[in-house]
């Protein structure tokens, strides 16, 4: 039998493990449009029986029966028209845009300072900013399951750099003439982020 390192992190608690997969699912969604492999399996998942008639299950179960019947064709068709246009997108995904009040607002530069003291860096490569709505997902995964911050650090950059940018940029896609996949997943993040911003103001 081998021995763990005594500088092991812990075991990450099978509730913080399902936030980090739900930020982990949205974060790629919409970072690609969801190909076969990733439709199946989302298909194919089974309902939390606790949560089953609850708002986060109801929109569970809906972005689950839109892969269903989802094509990977067409939603790559979605993403391109809704996130990245050919001209201008018709959703803009870098959060930073839905809450500038004033030209000397700079919540991008805040976002990568941020970044920095959490000790996390943009991989090579990757060519979307910081503020993508799935960046932004991704880290707050990597907060909860990989670094294991605190629930104060995980609110603090919830609340300064994710929920009030995520919640204009759900409505925009709810909105769009372009969405239709896409409205079951932003319903889908939009219920969890109120769930996490709930679960937060009760620190």
């Amino acid at each position: 039998m081998s021995e763990e390192p005594q500088n092991a992190a812990p075991p990450v608690a099978p509730e913080d493990l399902a936030r980090a997969n739900v930020y982990g699912i949205l974060a790629r969604l919409f970072y690609v449009a969801p190909d076969a492999q990733l439709l199946a399996a989302l298909a194919n998942a089974e309902d939390d029986t606790a949560a089953q008639h609850s708002p986060l299950g109801e929109a569970w179960r809906a972005l689950r029966d839109a892969c269903r019947s989802a094509f990977p064709v067409k939603l790559e068709n979605e993403h391109t028209a809704l996130f990245v246009g050919t001209g201008k997108a018709a959703v803009t995904p870098y959060l930073s845009n839905y809450v500038l009040r004033h030209q000397s607002d700079t919540p991008l530069a805040e976002l990568r300072g941020a970044l920095r003291r959490l000790g996390i860096a943009r991989r090579e490569g990757v060519g979307e900013y910081e503020d993508h709505v799935a960046g932004l997902m991704e880290t707050m995964r990597y907060l909860i399951a990989v670094q294991q911050r605190t629930l104060e650090e995980q609110k603090n950059f919830f609340e300064r750099f994710v929920y009030d940018g995520a919640v204009a940029f759900c409505a925009a896609v709810s909105d769009s003439e372009q969405a239709s996949f896409y409205k079951h997943a932003v319903r889908l993040m939009r219920v969890f982020l109120d769930i996490e911003k709930n679960a937060f103001s009760m620190l």
